[in-house]
């Protein structure tokens, strides 16, 4: 039976976000072996998320990218005290954009001559990504990065 809703409230369980090209809903949420097909879309969930988790979107993104300088499809952290950071496939502006939760990330596998990977989360599920494994673990360091920075752990962060 399909998991229709209008909202859907990020949590430590979510694995991932996938933009849905579907008229009755745009997110497919990946969360431990379910999925929700949620109205809203990947960017709004995020940026609720950041809101309930303390501060605003915006305010986030300027200061993981102050602290890392990191520019680019910079890693969220959505809710730090709950260990919750999010990271962006491509530019959050493109309808494409996945949303990965870093910390259920168990293995990035792709060759580097084919433009498609498989994320393994820890939980076994699998989701299959037109990104390559590069970008991928590019984004994994950069949302580490952001981890230490946050932390107090990363060169420059204070």
């Amino acid at each position: 039976m399909a998991n229709f809703c209008d909202n859907y409230e990020i949590s430590e369980n979510t694995l991932a976000l996938k933009p849905a090209y579907n008229l009755e809903y745009s997110t497919i949420v990946l969360e431990g072996k379910e999925e929700y097909y949620v109205r809203k879309t990947p960017l709004e969930l995020i940026k609720r998320a950041a809101l309930i988790g303390g501060a605003e979107y915006d305010g986030r993104r300027f200061a993981v990218s102050y602290l890392t300088g990191i520019k680019k499809k910079v890693p969220i952290p959505i809710n730090p005290q709950k260990n919750i950071y999010a990271f962006p496939t491509q530019s959050p502006s493109q309808m494409d954009c996945h949303w990965i939760f870093f910390s259920h990330v168990n293995l990035i596998s792709g060759a580097a001559s084919v433009k498609k990977t498989i994320i393994v989360f820890e939980n076994g599920k699998k989701l299959e990504l037109k990104e390559s494994a590069h970008i991928l673990d590019k984004q994994m360091y950069r949302t580490w990065m952001c981890v230490k920075a946050l932390s107090g752990e990363f060169p420059g962060s204070r």
